[in-house]
């Protein structure tokens, strides 16, 4: 908002919300919705969504620099003196973690006892009412 001169309320219209919702944000009743922060994002594409989000990297974003690499093509080829060519060659692709997934747990010097005669028959759990819920593992 200082960065463009808004104050909330200007700033609340250049993002398609109420003044209320700025507000509130503002005062800390609140936190933003994810329309909120897309429209964010989309009125002002100076802003990395990155740093909206977590406070880290930069503000304004930082443009890149480069221009993106030409496709590789893949050689021509003679066919009943026709040239053809083929299709734009892509680079291998590797594949992102699976970040949805359990991990599977590191097996500790800990988790070896259990496992050869010390397993967990109980799990109370103790809340600051005096209230309390008993977990039983498989």
């Amino acid at each position: 908002m200082e960065k463009n001169d808004l104050n909330a309320s200007s700033f609340a219209e250049a993002i398609h919300v109420g003044r209320s919702s700025i507000s509130h944000i503002l005062s800390g009743r609140n936190k933003p919705s994810l329309d909120l922060v897309m429209n964010i994002v989309d009125q002002f594409p100076e802003v990395d969504l990155y740093w909206l989000l977590n406070g880290k990297g930069s503000y304004p974003k930082k443009e890149m620099i480069e221009t993106p690499a030409a496709q590789p093509v893949a050689p021509t080829v003679k066919k009943e003196d026709k040239i053809e060519t083929t299709a734009p060659v892509n680079p291998p692709v590797t594949p992102s973690p699976d970040l949805f997934s359990t991990p599977k747990p590191e097996i500790t010097k800990e988790t070896e006892t259990l496992i050869k005669g010390k397993n967990i028959s109980k799990i109370i759990v103790l809340y600051s009412d005096g209230s309390f819920k008993d977990y039983f593992p498989e």
